[in-house]
Order: structure tokens, then C-alpha cells, then sequence
């Protein structure tokens, strides 16, 4: 029995289970499952929907497996994503929990973590140059992401505002230009 509801609770079971490093860290494995492997979006629709995720509340892998998944077969697929996607996070954090006391002192586990730190950093990177590829930056556009992390990073300007003044300037520049 191969159906789109255990399919996609697999494909997203593996992802959230071969990913350290958050939402982010996922990007490069779910767009090579949904868009390449399975093709269930286009490499358009996944930029697109990664927009829309980090726009919304919540968390970005969750939100973006909903999207797919309803997508692929409304609520119901939207359910077996977004579980595909929490399981094994939820499973590893339950072990972990019980049985890091044991070890919480223990400095090879503690160096393991430090180490770990470097890869989710390059992990986060790589999406977000590839992003910017895909959205076609260029000259004229690149100071826009540039400027937004530096007032969030420098100047603590809430990412919300980012969000509403891009959309703005969007909305106008469409206005203006077309």
C-alpha cells in the first residue's frame, strides 16, 4: 500500500530525523525530496513557499510541511506531513531527556555539541545563498537583505517590521513599475 498520505509521512519522517540545526538546516533536504525526488512542487512553487513559511507564525519546517502536504491532499495531507516532520523531533528530544543527566557533565559530549555548532551554521548558509540566487538578486536588489540583517542584527528592528516594509515596497514597486 503506497499511498500520497504514507509517502509523505515518510519522506518528512526522514527529513526531520537526518536534519540538525532547525528549519532552516532543512531546506536543502526537502527541496531535494519534494522538488527533484518527487516532484510534487516546483523549484518556483518551494521558493515560494518558503516565503510564505517564514512569514507565518510558528515553526518554519512545520509550516512549510503543512503547506506541501495540503498541497499534495488538503487536510489530511497536511496532517501526515506536518507529523512526518515533528515525530522524529519530538522521539529524539524524549530519549535525550531521558538519559541526559547521565551525561550532562561528561566532556566528550560536551566537545561533540561545540563541534556540531559549526555545521548548522554552514548548514543555514547554504539555503540562504541558494535563496538568493533563486530570487534573482541582483545590483539593484541586494542591499534589500543586506540592509534588513544588518537593522536586525545591529539595530534591533523587529523582523516584523522588515517583513510589513518589504511587503510595502513590494507592493508599491509592483505599483510603480508595471
Amino acid at each position: 500500500m503506497n499511498n500520497i498520505y504514507w509517502e509523505s509521512f515518510k519522506t518528512f519522517f526522514k527529513i526531520g530525523i537526518f536534519t540538525l540545526g532547525g528549519g532552516y538546516a532543512m531546506i536543502p533536504l526537502i527541496e531535494e525530496e519534494v522538488v527533484n525526488r518527487h516532484r510534487w512542487v516546483s523549484r518556483e512553487e518551494m521558493l515560494d513557499l518558503i516565503a510564505i513559511a517564514q512569514s507565518c507564525p510558528g515553526v518554519f519546517a512545520i509550516n512549510i510541511a503543512i503547506f506541501i502536504g495540503y498541497k499534495l491532499n488538503k487536510v489530511r495531507g497536511a496532517i501526515a506531513t506536518s507529523l512526518g516532520t515533528a515525530l522524529p523531533s519530538f522521539l529524539i528530544i524524549l530519549i535525550i531527556a531521558m538519559f541526559f543527566h547521565q551525561f550532562e557533565d561528561n566532556k566528550v559530549v560536551a566537545a561533540m555539541f561545540r563541534g556540531i555548532r559549526p555545521s548548522v551554521v554552514a548548514l543555514i548558509a547554504v539555503p540562504t545563498f541558494n535563496l538568493g540566487k533563486r530570487a534573482q538578486l541582483n545590483k539593484f536588489t541586494i542591499w534589500i537583505p543586506i540592509i534588513s540583517a544588518l537593522a536586525i542584527w545591529l539595530l534591533g528592528v523587529s523582523p516584523i517590521w522588515i517583513i510589513i516594509l518589504a511587503g510595502l515596497g513590494g507592493y508599491i514597486y509592483g505599483r510603480v513599475a508595471l
